[in-house]
């Protein structure tokens, strides 16, 4: 069982940053891949970006071409903790930013049913 709780979620002006951060439980944590998803009012969970192991060394980072070159995803194994620094947001970002983790693959990590464990979600608003 892997359990996550995000944090470092707020309001935000456009052009703003915010860096949230997802604490896990669990001595595997290393070996999931982790993602942050996201869901506006009355949308769908919306994928945002991804760290995959790539050669069982090192990992992959994806994103999404909306947030591609604004937001930065990444981990820090001892702390058992991925983050996902926020730059240049726009007031699209507003959403509920959710951090998830699974044994996904390079094919198929844009995919909310890969990852088995999911935190409560952190509220980013981002004023315009």
């Amino acid at each position: 069982q892997v359990q996550l709780v995000e944090s470092g979620g707020g309001l935000v002006q456009a052009g703003g940053s915010l860096r949230l951060s997802c604490a896990a439980s669990g001595r595997t944590f290393s070996s999931y891949a982790m993602a942050w998803f996201r869901q506006a009012p009355g949308k769908e969970r919306q994928f945002v970006a991804a760290h995959v192991w790539n050669d069982g060394i090192t990992y992959y980072a994806y994103y999404s071409d909306r947030v591609k070159g604004r937001f930065t995803i990444s981990r820090d194994n001892a702390k058992n903790t991925v983050y996902l620094q926020m730059n240049s947001l726009k007031s699209e970002d507003t959403a509920v930013y959710y951090c998830a983790a699974g044994r996904t693959t390079h094919t198929n990590y844009q995919q909310a049913s890969e990852y088995d464990y999911w935190g409560q979600g952190t509220q980013v608003t981002v004023s315009s």
